[in-house]
């Protein structure tokens, strides 16, 4: 087959500061360490960007959520995959791996969606100063004595459709 015949999407990494800068000034005096910031990350291709939160695998407008436009973006690559393959892709995760009640804070959260979403699209992965942040974290004094709170909390910016809702 002709590579001219295959239609190509263009795959972006949306990246958000959750701490609007405040990780950045106040980690070395709570932490000892600089972190840049606290990050939320999203899949943006065929028109729309995709996220994980507290409440399963959602989609809005690119930048539609209320967090709005993104802190940084990264071209992850062009993908090859349909957009019907990838929504049974989503749904399959939504599904199992990623519905709402899997979330995790530092295991399994955002940016672990978009680092395997990526590759399933392109083969690449996202920075890995997105997904080494939990163990930046954690691996700090202070990091351990707040991990119980921080698990509790679910991250789900508003402003998004859920694509898929249903719990078993």
């Amino acid at each position: 087959m002709d590579k001219h015949d295959t239609t190509t999407y263009s795959v972006q990494l949306y990246i958000y500061d959750l701490s609007r800068g405040m990780a950045r000034n106040l980690s070395p005096i709570m932490l000892g360490k600089q972190l840049d910031g606290i990050w939320h990350s999203a899949i943006v291709v065929y028109g729309d960007e995709f996220y994980f939160g507290g409440v399963g695998i959602s989609s809005c407008s690119p930048g539609g959520t209320m967090l709005g436009s993104p802190d940084t973006v990264v071209e992850l690559g062009n993908t090859e995959v349909t957009e019907e393959i990838f929504m049974d892709y989503l749904s399959s995760l939504g599904e199992n791996t990623y519905r709402g009640d899997k979330y995790r804070l530092f295991e399994h959260n955002c940016n672990t969606f978009t680092n395997e979403v990526a590759q399933f699209l392109t083969g690449r992965k996202i920075p890995s100063y997105i997904t080494d942040l939990p163990s930046e974290v954690l691996s700090t004094p202070f990091g351990q004595i707040l991990r119980p709170i921080l698990d509790s909390i679910h991250i789900a910016p508003p402003g998004g459709n859920i694509i898929n809702g249903r719990h078993s």
